[in-house]
């Protein structure tokens, strides 16, 4: 394994801990601190330190694989332009003819392209990853449902390495692909959780803003989160919902209605 993550009284504990597992030295890794050692109240409820320690070579070929992916899109766009722009304007034509059910086209070769990427990065971690495709041709969505252990590392904090991940795989996948086609990586029902999650979120907070009167910024969320908001609490009379700042920064704020 390329990676492992470790827990201590203190950093330096738990990086011992990891070097010695991993059979290397602090040289040759990549050190995350996740969670800072805390002492607890007369010694008692202390917080352990925890760490993900990464092989450095391990890091260097997941990015190396990310780099040429991000190049070669880059080439295929400007090589291809006009011919996917023509390719584009067909589907649009096809897409106004009168139609019960307006049903996408989606190409399998772009499908097996997301999937063999993400075989590659999955290979390059060393992790062993099952992964089911769903396609659903009505709304032009693929997705691809990741099981297997080890898998916090792929999903981040709130899901940021996931939607990176998810991400590139649109790159990937829509790089030589007429119509384009929306690929949608969930880990272990994660999404659906963080949906949950957020929805509680909008509850308590909304709440807050009614007993206090005072206005809630949220931390900063990508433009499907900060949606998951502002839908959960639209019908609430009493409360309001905007966003501000600059991508990638932007938040949500709830406040009450004037």
């Amino acid at each position: 394994m390329d990676f492992i993550e470790k827990t201590g009284k203190n950093v330096e504990e738990a990086l011992n801990d990891a070097l010695a597992e991993l059979k290397t030295t602090a040289d040759k890794v990549n050190v995350e601190v996740i969670e800072e050692a805390k002492n607890g109240i007369f010694g008692l409820f202390a917080k352990k330190a925890k760490i993900r320690v990464t092989l450095k070579d391990a890091a260097k070929k997941i990015g190396d694989i990310v780099d040429e992916t991000v190049d070669s899109i880059k080439e295929d766009y400007k090589a291809g332009k006009q011919e996917a722009a023509a390719a584009r304007e067909n589907a649009k034509k096809e897409e106004a003819k009168p139609a019960a059910v307006r049903e996408y086209v989606i190409e399998e070769a772009a499908v097996d392209a997301a999937k063999e990427f993400l075989q590659k990065i999955f290979n390059a971690m060393r992790i062993e990853v099952v992964m089911e495709k769903f396609i659903n041709k009505n709304e032009g969505v693929v997705t691809f449902k990741l099981h297997g252990s080890d898998m916090g590392i792929l999903i981040g904090k709130h899901g940021q390495t996931l939607d990176s991940l998810q991400y590139l795989t649109n790159l990937v996948a829509n790089k030589n692909s007429a119509e384009r086609i929306r690929i949608v990586i969930d880990i272990e029902d994660y999404r659906e959780r963080r949906v949950e999650t957020l929805n509680r979120l909008a509850q308590r907070l909304a709440d807050k803003v009614k007993r206090t009167g005072e206005r809630v910024v949220l931390e900063p969320m990508n433009p499907h989160e900060r949606k998951i908001i502002h839908v959960a609490l639209q019908n609430d009379r009493r409360i309001t919902t905007l966003s501000e700042g600059e991508e990638p920064y932007r938040r949500v704020v709830i406040e009450l209605k004037k």
